[in-house]
């Protein structure tokens, strides 16, 4: 078991770590879009949001040695189900033509005001 660390991510809050690599697989902790560089309140919309979660996400898939294009399950909290389509549309411009397995779970608050967190896990790619 390894755990996963990367500056291009915001640094956990609590005790967890961002991810945890194990058996091929690498395990995401729910990321907020907090920009690493300028931590602090909400920036965006719900677009902006989408895309800087799954960038986080993104930053620590790299840093275990994976990418989006290996991810299996993702799972998406959004604080107002009406927001699901343009969560949705970012999601898609993001992620492109890989469309792993996905849950949305509607939840009253997030932590600081943010709309969506974003928790994944992927396949870590084979070494050559």
């Amino acid at each position: 078991m390894r755990t996963v660390e990367t500056p291009d991510a915001p640094r956990p809050a609590g005790h967890y770590a961002q991810a945890i690599a194990h058996g091929g697989m690498v395990y995401v902790a729910g990321q907020l879009p907090i920009d690493p560089a300028d931590p602090g309140a909400p920036h965006g919309d719900v677009e902006a949001q989408t895309e800087r979660a799954l960038r986080n996400v993104q930053a620590i898939l790299r840093a275990a040695g994976s990418d989006l294009d290996r991810l299996l399950s993702v799972t998406v909290y959004v604080t107002d189900i009406a927001l699901w389509p343009r969560v949705n549309a970012a999601y898609a411009r993001v992620l492109g033509a890989h469309r792993p397995a996905r849950a949305v779970v509607p939840v009253p608050t997030l932590h600081h005001g943010y709309l969506v967190e974003i928790q994944a896990v992927a396949a870590v790619r084979d070494e050559a």
